[in-house]
């Protein structure tokens, strides 16, 4: 499986240490099971249809995009207000 972190690289950075951890973290238990309980996966509406969202901590998620040939592009990662409000 190919992931890519695409537009969220920069945010990801921006983000404290602790918060880079938990993604990294979260990143191992999607690569071995995408919809294992911990993750909280599930499909988006508008303005986000076609993908999917992941919970990284308590208030943090991480938008994402399943291409075909296993390919998996994390597009936006933030607190649910900053990303749903």
């Amino acid at each position: 499986m190919l992931y890519i972190i695409k537009n969220s690289r920069k945010g990801l950075q921006k983000l404290s240490p602790k918060i880079q951890a938990a993604f990294y973290k979260k990143l191992e238990i999607f690569y071995k099971d995408k919809y294992d309980e911990r993750l909280n996966n599930h499909t988006l509406h508008w303005p986000f249809e076609g993908m999917r969202s992941i919970d990284i901590t308590g208030d943090y998620r991480a938008i994402f995009v399943e291409h075909s040939g296993n390919a998996v592009v994390f597009n936006k990662i933030g607190t649910h207000t900053e990303l749903y409000e």
